[in-house]
């Protein structure tokens, strides 16, 4: 399979803007909302992170493709992007470990995708206006009829996109004589996540994302993962009721992304759609608790609000903010063995600088099986 160089594709934003170029990947149509990420590396990662479920992704970096597709760097099961925009779309790679070409992964995946646009002018766009829904297309050139198609696809915000992404049987990581079990919800977990707590001597049980936490107990897990994930978080009942279950019954509890707005819902912090949300891979953030800074990846359209909690901070402490915007990056609750971050401190791709959580996640646990310990003695 080879990249057709001479195919026409255009890109149609919401506000009537709209983009030619070359058509890549799938000849065809894709919908979804129109984002951007900043990294200069880790674009397989990117293109298969769940959170990513139901988004045209625009990438800055120019070339995209350079070093092919290594299969076990995918972070789930195939794509979850909707489509993508790039600068250049490069078929042809050099690293010597990858094990496809970029136009071979698209095809393979009827992921469509247009190159050989001006990103920059897209970025800027995105930024001036805030994120708005987009439709690429390389088989339908007609930009009325692209309007008529574009108006029918749903807005992010109210959707419930966690349980579409969700494993739909449990499964199970790790060593199973591991002292210590997680229960995962999985909303859209990255394999690396699972990694980086199976690595530290963590035995998991992932659960699909409506399992109830009556469900989750018969297995009786000594804590309690909230992954990341699609969507809006407010339309996610079920999640924000498990979330406080386990508060009432302080099961250790650690969410990242999608499940620290859950967190944050849970105790009656509201969440709210950003403009343009954070995607990138040098995010700079403080620990509030440590005063130390990290570089983070993250990748979310939706925050926890900072005005609701200074209202209510009897109920969380925040723990980290952003030094770009100064949203909320982290909260842990009042009383309680549960804290979360809005960044991704599994990174995969990004810096390792948080990845120190998930041993403070670990040392949380074991405190707590001490704790238990002495109270039945």
């Amino acid at each position: 399979m080879e990249l057709k160089e001479n195919n026409k594709a255009i890109l149609l934003l919401a506000d009537g803007s709209y983009f030619e170029g070359k058509a890549a990947g799938k000849i065809g149509i894709a919908t979804g909302e129109i984002c951007f990420n900043t990294g200069m590396t880790g674009y397989q990662e990117v293109f298969t992170d769940p959170s990513y479920f139901g988004q045209i992704m625009v990438t800055t970096n120019s070339h995209i493709g350079n070093y092919g597709i290594k299969n076990s760097d995918s972070q789930s099961q195939g794509m979850k992007i909707a489509g993508l925009v790039c600068k250049k779309f490069n078929d042809k790679y050099s690293r010597l470990l990858a094990d496809t070409s970029i136009q071979n992964y698209f095809e393979e995946n009827d992921m469509v995708a247009i190159s050989d646009v001006d990103t920059r002018a897209i970025v800027k766009r995105i930024r001036e206006a805030g994120a708005m829904n987009a439709i690429i297309s390389s088989s339908e050139l007609d930009l009325d009829k692209l309007k008529i198609m574009l108006n029918e696809v749903p807005s992010m915000e109210g959707l419930e996109l966690a349980s579409k992404v969700s494993t739909k049987e449990a499964y199970l990581i790790g060593d199973s004589n591991a002292e210590i079990k997680i229960a995962v919800l999985d909303y859209g977990v990255k394999k690396s996540i699972l990694n980086c707590m199976a690595n530290l001597g963590m035995y998991l049980k992932v659960f699909p994302a409506k399992t109830t936490y009556s469900e989750i107990k018969q297995w009786n897990p000594d804590g309690v993962f909230l992954s990341n994930g699609p969507g809006d978080p407010a339309s996610m009942t079920y999640a924000i009721d498990l979330a406080k279950e386990a508060l009432n019954e302080d099961k250790p509890m650690f969410g990242i992304c999608l499940g620290h707005q859950l967190l944050a819902l849970a105790v009656g912090i509201g969440t709210y759609k950003m403009k343009n949300g954070h995607r990138g891979l040098n995010h700079p953030v403080k620990n509030l608790v440590s005063g130390k800074c990290e570089v983070t990846s993250q990748n979310h359209g939706f925050g926890v609000k900072a005005e609701a909690i200074k209202q209510n901070a009897d109920k969380v402490n925040i723990t980290h903010v952003n030094l770009n915007d100064d949203t909320i990056e982290g909260i842990s609750v009042v009383g309680k063995k549960a804290f979360s971050v809005q960044y991704h401190p599994e990174a995969s791709p990004g810096p390792h600088d948080a990845r120190y959580l998930f041993e403070e996640f670990k040392t949380m646990i074991k405190s707590s099986l001490l704790e238990n310990k002495k109270q039945t003695i």
